[in-house]
């Protein structure tokens, strides 16, 4: 069974409720998939990092605040020095989200760390593989609103709980971006 690891840090809980739903996503896509959640210090225990190498697909979270991923995320980013070293992710299947508050917020450069932070890896990058919804009858709740090819995006208003936000419609995207994680990793392993 291909083996999906979606590691993530959320401040507020946006950005678990997207990994929750890539995590359902490669579920129904017949992975083992698995949420790995970056504490509040940045750090994860030996047996998150034991999953990670394990793990045929790395699928990497992080909120974007000030127009990159957490400190939290960095740390983990930094940490994962030690596999970088021995190259234990190499080849894997990698692929990342982002939430924010607005629309734009400069996801994208959180996009681009995490694919950076996979090619420093000599990982395999997916995208989400999804066209946008970008027609003058596209609603906010359509697949890929927000119009991301890189990786997932999703947006929640800075006033709104978990349970507000992301919207249906981002979640949707985030589970179909999920499934097709789990089916690219199967084709590779």
């Amino acid at each position: 069974m291909t083996k999906v690891a979606i590691v993530y840090h959320t401040g507020y809980g946006h950005t678990a409720k997207a990994a929750e739903a890539v995590h359902a996503g490669a579920s129904a896509a017949g992975a083992e998939a698995e949420l790995i959640l970056i504490d509040a210090e940045g750090n994860l225990t030996d047996a998150q990092w034991a999953s990670l190498a394990a793990a045929d697909a790395i699928v990497f979270g992080s909120p974007t605040y000030m127009g990159t991923v957490s400190w939290q995320f960095k740390k983990f980013a930094d940490a994962s020095s030690k596999p970088w070293y021995t190259q234990v992710w190499k080849d894997k299947i990698a692929a990342g989200f982002t939430n924010s508050a607005t629309m734009n917020g400069d996801k994208l450069s959180t996009l681009h760390y995490l694919f950076t932070l996979s090619q420093q890896h000599s990982m395999i990058w997916v995208g989400t593989g999804l066209m946008p919804a970008n027609s003058k009858a596209a609603q906010r709740n359509d697949i890929n609103y927000v119009g991301s090819f890189s990786g997932l995006m999703t947006q929640s208003p800075s006033d709104s709980t978990p349970e507000e936000g992301p919207l249906p419609g981002d979640l949707e995207t985030a589970k179909l971006f999920g499934k097709r994680i789990a089916e690219v990793s199967k084709k590779f392993k």
